[in-house]
């Protein structure tokens, strides 16, 4: 056996262009897959917490509801009670309905304000998909490269 023949069979053939495009094209097709379960899964992660603070609005805004119409009983009984007597103990016919409407109030507004502060901290924006998408377009140029 001469020495060329030893280093046809032990060396490996280089691969061809073909199986390389292929390659690339089949890890290209499984990043991809991969970013869009990433969006998705981070698209509803944020939807859910919208949600949340939607409902939590809704609710405020419910109570808020009520609160005013506690507050207009309130003034309807105080001027009630202003026009036709000052006797004291017809004060308790608005005052009672006041401090409930005031406690309820500050119960909606604080519920309010908490959802949308948790709005506004709501970045729509899919950030973990788009860092991840500038990682693979660098593999991507690494790899043709």
């Amino acid at each position: 056996m001469r020495g060329d023949d030893v280093n046809t069979t032990t060396h490996q053939s280089p691969r061809s262009i073909a199986d390389l495009v292929k390659d690339l094209r089949d890890e290209t097709t499984t990043l991809l897959r991969q970013e869009v379960e990433l969006a998705k899964t981070e698209m509803s992660e944020k939807a859910s917490k919208a949600g949340r603070n939607i409902a939590m609005a809704v609710v405020g805004g419910a109570i808020a509801h009520l609160a005013l119409i506690f507050l207009l009983l309130a003034a309807t009984g105080a001027i009630d009670t202003g026009v036709e007597t000052t006797d004291l103990a017809r004060h308790s016919d608005w005052i009672a309905p006041l401090a409930v409407g005031l406690i309820v109030g500050g119960l909606g507004a604080i519920l309010l304000m908490k959802a949308k502060s948790g709005l506004t901290n709501i970045n729509p924006k899919p950030e973990q998909t788009i860092r991840s998408l500038k990682e693979d377009k660098q593999w991507a140029q690494r790899k043709v490269a």
